[in-house]
């Protein structure tokens, strides 16, 4: 029998699904990764850049932390989609990123997921908003 202390799980408390909040930052987080790389299929551009560009894009949905931006673009670095440089801005080094063509068709295969789910939503919520309308006239 062993010596060491049991290892217990922590309950983690259960996400409020009936929370619009816990729904926005899920979908933030999935979007922000996506205009990230749909700002760099512009063309190149630092840290900086990236995260105005992709709130401006969004019209502030998404606007992306350092903690959020940095780790994904290191990811995105990593699996090939992008590269990036250093250089000097105003006198300052920054590194400059520039989408691959991997990273290219990892956004035309994320444009295209996104707007399968958008239609998917579009069409969910007619045939909601349909199924409303019918349950108030019946009054059975």
């Amino acid at each position: 029998m062993s010596k060491e202390p049991a290892l217990r799980a922590v309950a983690r408390p259960s996400p409020d699904f009936t929370d619009r909040a816990y729904w926005a930052g899920t979908i933030k987080m999935a979007l922000s990764r996506f205009f990230v790389l749909q700002v760099l299929h512009d063309g190149p551009a630092h840290g900086y850049d990236i995260a105005r560009a992709v709130e401006r894009t969004t019209n502030g949905c998404c606007s992306p932390s350092e903690g959020a931006l940095y780790p994904t673009l290191r990811e995105f670095e990593q699996g090939g989609y992008v590269t990036s440089a250093s250089e000097v801005v105003s006198g300052r080094e920054r590194k400059v990123y520039t989408l691959t063509d991997k990273g290219r068709d990892a956004f035309k295969v994320g444009l295209e997921a996104w707007m399968d789910a958008t239609a998917t939503l579009t069409e969910t919520d007619r045939a909601a908003a349909a199924r409303d309308q019918a349950k108030g006239a019946c009054r059975c």
